[in-house]
């Protein structure tokens, strides 16, 4: 299915920067409760990703992520998940995050 350039133009795909992770001990899998900086327009938000596998806490923090800031938010497992981390799964189904390589504004938009 296709969709015009201005369905995409609605989605919000912004630049982020992880501040914050912690273990995520009441998902049902292993995963991380995530805050990222999404710039003085958007703020802090707050979501949760089972990236453990090829992440651990000190190697998100300070990562350049892309997420959508503007689906509804979500509870998971009692905790409020703000933005949709984005990523690929590998050939074994492990997830790969999508990341910035070059310097870019938390709240960049993906164009």
């Amino acid at each position: 299915m296709k969709i015009t350039y201005e369905d995409f133009a609605k989605i919000e795909v912004r630049s982020g920067t992880i501040v914050k992770v912690d273990k995520f001990l009441r998902a049902k899998k292993p995963a991380f409760k995530l805050w990222a900086d999404f710039g003085d327009e958007f703020g802090i938000l707050q979501t949760s990703a089972q990236v453990t596998v090829n992440y651990t806490e000190d190697n998100l923090i300070g990562k350049s992520i892309l997420g959508c800031i503007n689906l509804p938010e979500k509870n998971i497992a009692g905790f409020k998940s703000q933005f949709l981390l984005l990523g690929c799964a590998d050939n074994n189904g492990i997830i790969c995050l999508a990341t910035i390589e070059l310097e870019v504004p938390n709240g960049a938009k993906l164009l």
